[in-house]
């Protein structure tokens, strides 16, 4: 058994918990240690290495847009941010825009959405049908009303990249990594005192719980508090067209299925439905593949009626039961514990500003760049939940 003392601990080392670290370490105003705990060093089975990896101004609501805003700009400048020894990391942006589509009884919501995205920066164009058919010649446009496309700074990108970037360069900043399981939290004064499954012990000043999905919670649970937080299950499907769709972007179907490029193919999901079980297995449902995905998509694109079904794939989401939106920062009641869960499916194209949120708060006690505070405890324990229409 062995002894540490950080000034920060931060429990789940995959993309978040690394991008606060990270963030952390580079801030000229912070000196203190930093331990990072991760009980999976492989990450096989976060979800940072089996999301789809995307990033989209086309919320409803102003904070998750000013979040996606500075993901885009962080990522564009991922060289000057994450380089290591003049080395910067690729992560393979590419900025083909989301397509969301909408029939006549949503067709409000998308306009609604779509002025608060412009107001607040967001390069996002209003389709009528007749120019959506004209950009896209091979989308069936039946039952649709209008559709909007991210022009710019919207699109997909390498997230197992981003993850190892954020912590390889929080590792060259003198991060410490600790592949361990926590098993037990107490307070030692002001202090926290954190048991590893090795029987190794952490005292720390401030404990960040970025632990993901059941990991997270269990956590919440052990220092007194209780989150809304799940692990649901999200399959992800690949396959081949053999026509060629020019200029394809991410596209929502109006029922949630999505589609989008990768490589010389694509890949699929769909939206969760109504009764969306706990889960935590990597088991994937070929059948939802067969019934509703292929189905929904052949419908929209022509062209995907004759495909070559490919590899697939399953991974949790941590999903916050009471509004879909991750819970971020200091939680009242517990001193020098800050929280980044919950973020449903959100948590690889809101990690650089959470992070920078975070690292902005633990080092001088509130946000600077972006005020996340929306994204607060508070919401929960005053029954005031932030409504986001645009849930994928």
């Amino acid at each position: 058994m062995s002894n540490s003392f950080a000034d920060v601990v931060i429990i789940g080392g995959a993309v978040m918990g690394s991008s606060i670290a990270c963030q952390l370490a580079q801030r000229p105003d912070f000196s203190g240690r930093i331990i990072v705990v991760e009980a999976d060093p492989s990450y096989q089975v976060c979800a940072s290495a089996r999301s789809a990896a995307s990033i989209r101004q086309q919320f409803s609501s102003k904070i998750n847009i000013e979040i996606s805003l500075f993901g885009i700009s962080y990522l564009r400048g991922i060289g000057e941010h994450l380089s290591v020894d003049g080395e910067a990391p690729t992560i393979d942006l590419h900025e083909g825009g989301y397509l969301f589509l909408a029939t006549k009884d949503k067709h409000s919501i998308l306009k609604e959405n779509h002025e608060l995205q412009q107001q607040l920066g967001a390069n996002i164009a209003y389709f009528d049908l007749a120019a959506i058919s004209e950009r896209f010649p091979w989308l069936n446009t039946d039952g649709l009303e209008a559709g909007c496309h991210g022009l710019t700074g919207e699109g997909w990108f390498d997230g197992y990249g981003l993850m190892q970037a954020f912590r390889r360069k929080a590792r060259s900043l003198g991060v410490r990594y600790v592949n361990a399981k926590a098993t037990k939290f107490s307070r030692d004064g002001s202090s926290w005192a954190i048991t590893l499954a090795n029987g190794d012990i952490l005292s720390a000043g401030i404990l960040v719980n970025a632990a993901g999905a059941s990991g997270g919670t269990e956590i919440c649970r052990k220092v007194g508090m209780d989150v809304p937080v799940r692990s649901k299950k999200r399959c992800v499907f690949t396959f081949e067209c053999r026509q060629s769709l020019d200029r394809f972007p991410l596209l929502i179907d109006p029922n949630g299925t999505y589609v989008r490029p990768e490589g010389a193919g694509y890949i699929c999901g769909s939206a969760p439905p109504v009764d969306d079980p706990d889960c935590d297995d990597f088991e994937v449902e070929y059948g939802l593949f067969e019934e509703h995905i292929w189905p929904t998509l052949a419908n929209r694109v022509p062209a995907f009626e004759s495909i070559k079904p490919g590899a697939a794939w399953a991974g949790c989401y941590d999903m916050n039961l009471f509004d879909h939106n991750a819970f971020v920062g200091p939680v009242s009641g517990i001193d020098n514990f800050y929280i980044a869960l919950g973020f449903s499916g959100h948590g690889l194209q809101q990690a650089p500003a959470v992070g920078c949120g975070l690292a902005e708060h633990i080092a001088t006690g509130s946000y600077q760049t972006l005020d996340l505070s929306a994204l607060g405890m508070e919401r929960l324990t005053t029954n005031r939940p932030l409504i986001e229409r645009n849930v994928v």
